[in-house]
């Protein structure tokens, strides 16, 4: 029986701002998630800390509410041990791209089935407005007592130097297309960005609805030959004009898929090579113990493989 949205949803009170972009980004999980008749249990959403961090909260899956900066590396364990699972990392810009920035570089490098939703509203919402790594050079929004002096990091172009080798961005109050975007990243086989620009009504005076809708655009609407898919080492050659796209922002913001590279070698096949047998028997299914008695003693496994100094 397909599931509805509606098996997504968790009783628990809603505790962001009226507006906020964040219902958009709820709902268009949700419905991704029932689209591809996604089995609760086998989905997992990491949060780290913000305003965004509490969607874990309001989606009925097996989910982690994480410590600020650190949802990549729990994610990451999480699939380590069990690669079957669906896993996400839903959290916002100050979050992924201050504290936790070294974190977002790393797994970049692996190429591990993992979906990075970057909640991106430019400012620490939940800790009343100071201005994040994407707020643009010179802006100056409500909290701030003075213009920011520092030039904003672009998710898109560290993510594909990290080695994302799926790399979008979203518009939050278009919930259709980020519905989409989001299944076609739970599909894709490595590590997967999504990069969704979203107002703040509380903080962010400047980037408001107003201010995105008249920028933003559709990569493949205003390009139909638009083709992101790196499938062959002749396909490199694009790579000059997706560059090009992701530095775009003003006048015009670009939306879409900026660049999906289906030649990487995904981090689970990397580790079957080195432990043949690990994706029959990855972590989450070897048993602990038969009859009661533990099969390993983890304070013997320490000690064998202490380094004495």
């Amino acid at each position: 029986m397909a599931r509805n949205w509606m098996d997504y949803k968790t009783d628990a009170w809603v505790q962001w701002c009226p507006a906020c972009g964040n219902f958009g980004i709820l709902t268009a999980m949700q419905r991704a998630f029932a689209e591809l008749d996604l089995p609760n249990e086998k989905v997992t959403v990491v949060s780290g800390i913000g305003c965004s961090s509490r969607i874990p909260y309001y989606i009925k899956t097996a989910n982690i509410h994480t410590l600020h900066g650190r949802p990549i590396p729990v994610a990451q364990g999480v699939k380590l041990a069990n690669p079957d699972q669906v896993v996400i990392v839903a959290s916002g810009d100050g979050d992924l791209l201050g504290i936790g920035a070294g974190h977002f570089v790393a797994i970049g490098r692996r190429n591990i089935d993992i979906k990075v939703i970057l909640h991106d509203n430019a400012v620490y919402g939940l800790t009343k407005g100071q201005a994040s790594p994407t707020l643009p050079l010179w802006f100056k929004t409500k909290a701030l007592g003075q213009p920011n002096i520092q030039s904003a990091v672009n998710p898109l172009l560290l993510a594909f130097a990290s080695g994302f080798t799926f790399i979008a961005r979203a518009y939050a109050y278009h919930i259709d297309q980020l519905k989409e975007m989001i299944k076609t990243a739970i599909m894709h086989k490595g590590t997967s960005l999504i990069d969704v620009l979203q107002p703040c009504p509380t903080y962010n005076d400047i980037m408001t609805k107003e201010w995105y809708e008249k920028r933003i655009y559709y990569l493949d609407k205003e390009d139909p030959s638009w083709d992101p898919n790196v499938e062959k080492p002749e396909d490199l050659k694009k790579l000059p004009k997706i560059v090009e796209k992701m530095l775009e922002w003003e006048p015009r913001i670009p939306l879409g898929i900026f660049y999906r590279n289906t030649m990487v070698e995904p981090f689970d096949a990397r580790i079957e090579k080195i432990m043949p047998g690990y994706l029959a028997m990855p972590p989450a299914r070897r048993p602990v113990s038969v009859n009661g008695r533990a099969l390993t003693n983890p304070f013997q496994a320490f000690r064998d493989r202490l380094v004495q100094t």
